[in-house]
């Protein structure tokens, strides 16, 4: 064997840890296209969810925002600014800072095709959604459905409500009154809210709510 042959040293392949430069960096981009990624699929998922959120009620959409309460026996209204009508926790926390002997207590009709309960005492709390589909429509009674754990049900279903039908049977507004009064139809939801107010021995305030409205 030549004296070149011998001096020619063969060296095998690394199949261990490769230290070429610049590759531990790649590493590191793949990680981060790979985190960009799922951020991205997260924003999709987010985007997808706001796209079902329906468009905030505007002022022209509201027949009725009031809370309601009792202080020292007598009753009081106080009128709901717009923020609190498209904003179930908001409302919530609103009217559980009022001073209401027996809880508070907020009425809204929109668009006159649909009306919401909400009460709060102290850390009980009870919804009332007269027709279910409007949960499409309007941004609180999608946030009702949410709050219950339900589904949003689809436009073409029968509407049905939802909610606690009870929510005022302590204060003399029985399940199957409050049944029979959101199941007609025809009549406009705030005509509806003033049947329920009358109930509960709130009728004059909430009469002078509309008047106030109707100006």
């Amino acid at each position: 064997m030549s004296e070149q042959a011998d001096e020619f040293e063969f060296h095998p392949p690394n199949h261990g840890e490769d230290d070429r430069p610049g590759l531990d960096e790649a590493d590191d981009y793949v990680d981060d296209e790979e985190d960009e990624d799922e951020d991205d699929d997260e924003d999709d998922d987010e985007d997808e969810e706001d796209d079902d959120y329906p468009d905030d009620a505007l002022i022209d959409d509201v027949d009725v925002a009031i809370a309601l309460y009792r202080e020292d026996g007598q009753p009081v209204s106080v009128p709901l600014e717009l923020d609190l009508v498209n904003d179930l926790d908001a409302l919530i926390d609103y009217l559980r800072r009022l001073p209401g002997d027996a809880g508070a207590l907020a009425m809204i009709s929109l668009a006159g095709n649909v009306f919401i309960l909400v009460r709060v005492r102290g850390k009980t709390v009870q919804v009332y959604l007269s027709d279910d589909t409007a949960c499409a429509d309007w941004p609180i009674a999608h946030d009702i459905a949410d709050y219950l754990g339900e589904d949003i049900p689809d436009v073409d279903d029968d509407p049905d409500s939802m909610g606690d039908g009870a929510i005022l049977a302590d204060v003399g507004l029985h399940e199957i009154d409050l049944d029979a009064i959101t199941s007609d139809a025809d009549e406009d939801t705030a005509v509806l809210l003033e049947r329920v107010a009358a109930k509960v021995q709130f009728g004059p305030q909430l009469r002078a709510a509309l008047d106030h409205l109707e100006l």
